[in-house]
C-alpha cells in the first residue's frame, strides 16, 4: 500500500512514510499544476471545492503509481488523506471500481485559511454565462460528446449550457476548439465553455517535496477529475443543476470483448454501477446534483440517426475524435485524429454506416482492408480487431453482460437490448465492408 497526503496548508506536517501533494492555487511550492482560467466567472462553493482538490490528488497519483509494480502488475493499493470538513470514505468505493484497484480515501480536518480555493479573490457575482445555464455537460471533442450538447440545445430552445473540458497537455486540442466554436456560432448566446488544464508542474527550488513522477498511461482514473470539473461547476450554479456525460449505451456498458478484458482493463468510466456509486458518494457530502448519461439505452448510430440537427451533425462529426489514442495518427497523417483500430474508433465507424456516412479515408488505418491488423499476431494494433470479431459473430449468454458489473436489476433488459444492438450494428459493419483476409474471416462466421 502507498499512502499520499493532499496538503492544501504546507505548514501541516503528514504522517511519517505519506507521498505528499502540495496545492495552493499558483504557488510555486505546488507540485500539482492548475490553470485558474478554468474558474473564470464563477468559484466551487466549499464542499465542491474539497471534491475537486480530491479530484486532483486522484488523477495526480493515478499517473504516478506504476501498475506493473502491484503484485498482480495491475490492482494497486492507495491510501489517500485529504482535507474536508466531510467524511470522504464513499468515493474510495467509486474509485476502486473506476480504476480497479483497491482505494481508501479518509479526511482530516483543515483551517478555513487552508480551504483548496480560499486564496482566490471572491467574486461578487457569477457571470451571466455561467449563471443562466440549465446544464453542465462534458465535453471531450468525441462524437457523443458533440451529439450531446447538439441535442440538449435543441431539445431545450431557451436554455443555456455549459460544455466543460480536461487538458493536461500545452494546449487543448484544435478539433476541440473548433467545434466548441461552430456550436457557439450556431446557438449564439447559449453557451459557455469552461477548460480545465490540471497536471504535474515542472520541478523547482522552491517545492518542499518532490513532482510526483509520470509512471503509469492507463489513467483509468481520469473521468473522476473530469466529472468531478463539471460537479464543481454545476454547483455553482445551482444544487440541483445536472452534470450530463453523453455515452452511447454499448461503449458505456462496455462488457468486455474477451475473458482477458474483464474488470478494470475494459473502461468504467460510464459504466451505470460507477454512475450510481459516484452519485451516492455525492449525496453522502450533500451534493445533490446528479450526474446522468442522457443516452444509456441507446447505441451509438441510434444516437446519431436520432440527432436534434442532423445538418449540423453531418459537417461536424469528421472533425470530431473519438479515438483512445488519437495521437498515433500523427505518425502516418501528421495530424491528430482516429487511428481506425481501436474499439472506440470501429464502434465509431459502424455508427456512421448505420447512417450512411462510414468513410474509410477519414481514419489512418482502415480495419475493413487492412490484412495486417487481422493476420500479424505479433503487433498490438490489430488486437482490438481480432477481438472484435471474435466477440460480435459469437453466440454470447446474456450473464456476459455482468461480467463487468452489476447492473439494476429492473433495467437489466434495457441494458441487455442495447448490447445486443451495438453487436449487431458492429457486426452489419464488419459483414457489409470487409474485404482482403477480414472478408475470409467473417464469411466463415457467418455460414
Amino acid at each position: 500500500m502507498t499512502e499520499y497526503v493532499l496538503r492544501t496548508d504546507q505548514s501541516r506536517t503528514p504522517q511519517p512514510g505519506a507521498r505528499v501533494l502540495d496545492w495552493a492555487l499558483e504557488d510555486p511550492r505546488d507540485t500539482i499544476g492548475f490553470g485558474p482560467e478554468f474558474l473564470t466567472g464563477w468559484r466551487p462553493p466549499e464542499m465542491a471545492g474539497h471534491l475537486l482538490a480530491l479530484a486532483a490528488a486522484v488523477y495526480t497519483i493515478d499517473k504516478a503509481e506504476a501498475r506493473d509494480e502491484a503484485p498482480d502488475a495491475w490492482t494497486r493499493t492507495i491510501d489517500l488523506t485529504v482535507p474536508s470538513p466531510a467524511p470522504l470514505q464513499a468515493f474510495g468505493p467509486a474509485l476502486s471500481f473506476l480504476s480497479g484497484d483497491r482505494w481508501t480515501v479518509s479526511s482530516e480536518t483543515a483551517p478555513v485559511s487552508a480551504a483548496p480555493f480560499s486564496s482566490l479573490a471572491p467574486l461578487l457575482r457569477m457571470d451571466e454565462e455561467l449563471e443562466a445555464a440549465s446544464a453542465v455537460t462534458l465535453f471531450s471533442g468525441g462524437l457523443d460528446s458533440l451529439c450531446g450538447a447538439i441535442d440538449y440545445l435543441e431539445n431545450n430552445p431557451k436554455q443555456r449550457l455549459v460544455l466543460v473540458s480536461h487538458y493536461d497537455h500545452g494546449k487543448a486540442t484544435s478539433r476541440q476548439n473548433e467545434l466548441r466554436q461552430r456550436l457557439a456560432s450556431e446557438y449564439p448566446g447559449r453557451i459557455a465553455h469552461r477548460r480545465l488544464w490540471l497536471a504535474a508542474p515542472s520541478a523547482n527550488k522552491k517545492q518542499t517535496v518532490p513532482v510526483l513522477p509520470t509512471a503509469e498511461t492507463t489513467t483509468r482514473a481520469r473521468s473522476f477529475l473530469f466529472i468531478t470539473a463539471a460537479v464543481a461547476l454545476a454547483n455553482a450554479i445551482g444544487p440541483t443543476t445536472p452534470v450530463l456525460v453523453p455515452e452511447n449505451g454499448y461503449i458505456a456498458l462496455n462488457v468486455p470483448l474477451t475473458r482477458a478484458r474483464t474488470g478494470s482493463s475494459s473502461t468504467r468510466t460510464t459504466h451505470p454501477h460507477f454512475f450510481s456509486l459516484l452519485n451516492d458518494a455525492l449525496s453522502s457530502v450533500g451534493i445533490s446534483n446528479s450526474v446522468q448519461n442522457p443516452y444509456e439505452f441507446m447505441t451509438k448510430g441510434e444516437m446519431l440517426a436520432t440527432s436534434g440537427s442532423p445538418d449540423l451533425l453531418n459537417e461536424l462529426a469528421p472533425r470530431s475524435i473519438s479515438c483512445s489514442h488519437a495521437e498515433v495518427a500523427r505518425w502516418v497523417s501528421g495530424d491528430q485524429g482516429n487511428c481506425g483500430y481501436c474499439f472506440p474508433c470501429m464502434i465509431r465507424r459502424a455508427s456512421l454506416a448505420h447512417v450512411g456516412r462510414d468513410d474509410a479515408t477519414a481514419v489512418s488505418w482502415d480495419a475493413l482492408s487492412d490484412g495486417e491488423l487481422l493476420t500479424d499476431l505479433q503487433h498490438a494494433r490489430g488486437r482490438d480487431l481480432r477481438a472484435v470479431v471474435n466477440a460480435v459473430f459469437a453466440e454470447r449468454p446474456d450473464t456476459d453482460l455482468l461480467r463487468n458489473a452489476p447492473l439494476p436489476s429492473g433495467a437489466r433488459p434495457a441494458y441487455l437490448d442495447v448490447w445486443r444492438r451495438g453487436n449487431a450494428e458492429l457486426r452489419s459493419w464488419l459483414a457489409a465492408g470487409a474485404v482482403g483476409p477480414l472478408a475470409g474471416v467473417v464469411s466463415k462466421l457467418t455460414r
